[in-house]
Formats: structure tokens, sequence, C-alpha cells
């Protein structure tokens, strides 16, 4: 797990970099009215890391979790990251993930294989919950960066 949360933090501070160089009004910017802006975007990435904080932690002290799934859209939407101040909302997605860092550094070995039913989905294990957080933190700063490139 040393290698997951050393590059969860590589990533996360190269992006935020990047992110700390973007305006406010183009963070802002929605390419149709029907998907998120980069803020929205940021504002889903905090999401996924409170739920996953979430279950990093739970899963760890017991032989098996069942989690809710959660409607992404429903949470940017109530949360209203839009309306968010923009570097704000980059240092506390930069913050928590290098707490999820810390958090995944700690998770034991002999809880890497507890598997966890996330809402209606085949059971995981912990294992695969960690790693497919940095592949989804990776995906969603791959839709940023494309977003920035047009």
């Amino acid at each position: 797990m040393q290698s997951i949360a050393d590059e969860l933090t590589r990533v996360v501070n190269e992006a935020a970099a990047e992110l700390r160089t973007l305006g406010a009004v183009a963070a802002a910017a929605k390419p149709r009215s029907d998907s998120w802006s980069i803020k929205e975007i940021v504002g889903h990435l905090i999401d996924s890391a409170a739920n996953n904080h979430q279950r990093f932690v739970r899963a760890q002290g017991t032989g098996q979790l069942s989690f809710p799934g959660y409607v992404q859209d429903a949470w940017v939407r109530s949360q209203d990251h839009q309306s968010r101040p923009w570097l704000g909302l980059v240092e506390f997605w930069v913050s928590y993930n290098h707490h999820l860092a810390h958090t995944i550094r700690r998770i034991p070995e002999s809880a890497l294989n507890v598997p966890c039913r996330i809402g209606a989905n085949e059971p995981v294990t912990l294992r695969f919950l960690v790693e497919d957080y940095l592949v989804h933190v990776r995906h969603h700063l791959k839709q940023i960066e494309d977003r920035r490139a047009v």
C-alpha cells in the first residue's frame, strides 16, 4: 500500500500545481449545460475521497463491509461545488488526499482481502478499492486535462 499512497500523493501534488494556475472563471465554465465544470469535477473528487475514506477505515474493523453506493450527480448538485471558491476547493481536495494517502499507508496487510460490497455491486477486496481509487482520480484528472486543452 506504500507505493499506492506514494503515487496518490505524487499525482495529487502534480495535478494541484496545474489546477492552481487555472482561473476561477475557466474552472466554472461548462462545455454543455448537462456536463460538469472543472470545479464540479474537483468537487466530485472530494466526494469520492469522502466515500472512500469511510470505506478504507470501516473495512479494517470488520470481516466484510457493506457500504451504500452514491449517486454522484446528486452529491455534486446538493453540495453546489460550483459556488465554492476555486482555490479553496483545490486545497481541500489536496489536503483530503494527503490524509487518504496517510490512511492507506496504515492499512494492515491482514485487512487487504476484506470483501467489500458497494451498493448492489459484486464484492471486491479492500485492496481493489484502494487501487481503484487511484485509477478513478487519474481518470477525472485526465478529463480536466482534456478540457483545458480545448
